[in-house]
């Protein structure tokens, strides 16, 4: 059995705060510039370009990339075999956030409840999401989450006659109904199949994965594909200006669900779509 402290988790976490938010993970990064280079549409090309310099501008000057430093989304891989001492798990992770953003100086814009408002003043608490895995470390993963995006995202319970048109049409009709709110070009996570709970975070951890990679089954893979060039047909455009880059990618996760049910999801995020993780 290995012990790790709370306060280690909790300093882990604070230090993951800043450059969450004042850097892209190399391959969201690569995408945009990718595109600005393959864009045909002169004005769609511009605003690519200027989404390119504000990247510099941050990574230079250490400030967020976007005003929105979102709701602290906290993904927990913890081994079976790790023990954590001196506190609770979740409350070191707060306890980072709350660091974090308050030492960092970045936007806290988490209310205490979601009618009567009141916001907490230190971005906590945060959404944390667990999973026990073999071993003996913990990867800790931290993607704050804006909500121009965010709240662009859907869930439908389809039927399984349905099928993948269904499917598609869902994502397709989400997207087009978002237009310019999330900011494109957008990373679009979709989860099919489990339950409504877990549909949701299925399309969440898809969000996760590299910009450009494909699902492990050759038919998953083909309809991110599809998907893509369906998006990027739809002619929104980076901010809505129009062109070809509507979206960067489109990622999917699935699992087994039952036999009545083909629960759907899509979690849209900007073209600022931001994580950074440590393993201790």
């Amino acid at each position: 059995m290995r012990e790790i402290t709370a306060e280690r988790i909790a300093d882990a976490v604070r230090a993951l705060c800043v450059p969450a938010n004042n850097r892209l993970p190399p391959d969201v990064e690569n995408a945009v510039r990718a595109a600005r280079e393959s864009e045909p549409w002169p004005l769609a090309r511009g605003t690519l370009d200027t989404l390119c310099r504000n990247l510099d501008a941050a990574r230079e000057t250490g400030l967020p990339i976007c005003q929105d430093t979102g709701m602290a989304c906290v993904f927990l891989e913890l081994g079976q075999d790790v023990h954590i001492t001196g506190g609770a798990l979740e409350d070191a992770v707060n306890e980072g956030v709350r660091r974090g953003y308050t030492e960092g100086y970045l936007r806290k814009s988490v209310v205490a409840d979601p009618i009567r408002r009141g916001n907490t003043g230190d971005n906590t608490p945060a959404v944390i999401t667990t999973r026990v895995v073999p071993g003996d470390a913990l990867r800790i993963t931290l993607a704050p989450k804006g909500f121009g995006s965010e709240n662009m995202s859907r869930l439908a319970m389809l039927k399984p006659s349905d099928g993948e048109e269904g499917v598609r049409a869902f994502v397709l009709d989400t997207v087009r109904r978002a237009g310019p709110n999330p900011c494109p070009p957008v990373v679009v996570g979709v989860g099919i199949g489990g339950t409504f709970d877990r549909v949701a975070l299925l399309a969440k951890r898809a969000l996760l994965r590299p910009v450009g990679s494909r699902h492990p089954d050759p038919f998953y893979a083909k309809m991110e594909e599809a998907l893509l060039e369906q998006i990027n047909a739809l002619g929104t455009g980076p901010q809505g200006f129009g062109g070809h880059t509507t979206a960067l990618g489109v990622q999917i996760e699935t699992f087994p669900t039952h036999i009545a049910g083909l629960p759907v999801a899509v979690n849209i995020s900007c073209h600022v779509t931001r994580h950074a993780e440590v393993i201790l």
